[in-house]
């Protein structure tokens, strides 16, 4: 694409990598009309730098920080209302053979977590939604974020610790952790047999 300005080519790269593009937003912002608002921007930016995409590698990097840069300019000039991972954690655990009771437990579990995603800080996120969420590699999300890979496994580590943090300390996590009254027992110290 850097060598023509093929109309059809850029038809082809916003096919390919619209649905990605798509449920990152959707994971930051909660929200689906904004969601397809950043992937228009995200690829309007795109085919105006056409020129300067490389075709010996993947765009899905770039195109992703773009969404990202994005979604956190959206976020933090009018506060969408926060409802991210919604239909791509319910994507993940899903389970059809479960009955009702299974199925109302994982709603539960999927409105915890979701809460606990979105107290965490930007920079958690960004790469909690790509590693867990879009299923990136650690090379992948490193690129994705312009950051280098330890910073990536330092930051997953920090947003894991703080995950569980605060679903220890969410009562309605059912001790899951530890006891529901708030006992101070940490997922490290939890015995599990004698």
């Amino acid at each position: 694409m850097a060598d023509e300005d093929d109309l059809d080519a850029f038809a082809t790269l916003f096919e390919r990598y619209r649905v990605p593009v798509y449920r990152a937003a959707l994971a930051l912002t909660g929200d689906h009309g904004a969601s397809e608002e950043v992937v228009m921007d995200t690829f309007g930016r795109a085919y105006l730098h056409r020129r300067r995409l490389r075709t010996d590698t993947s765009p899905l990097p770039w195109l992703h920080k773009v969404a990202l840069n994005l979604c956190y300019s959206r976020l933090g000039r009018r506060r969408l209302p926060s409802q991210p991972v919604t239909d791509l954690l319910a994507e993940r655990l899903a389970d059809a053979t479960a009955g009702p009771a299974v199925n109302a437990e994982w709603a539960e579990l999927r409105i915890i977590v979701r809460e606990g995603i979105v107290g965490l800080s930007e920079k958690h996120q960004a790469v909690v939604v790509l590693y867990y969420l879009e299923g990136r590699s650690l090379q992948e999300t490193a690129d994705a974020l312009g950051l280098p890979l330890g910073t990536v496994k330092s930051r997953l580590h920090h947003a894991l610790r703080d995950l569980r943090t605060r679903l220890a300390a969410d009562r309605r996590f059912g001790g899951a952790w530890g006891e529901a009254d708030g006992g101070e027992t940490s997922p490290e110290r939890v015995e599990t047999g004698p």
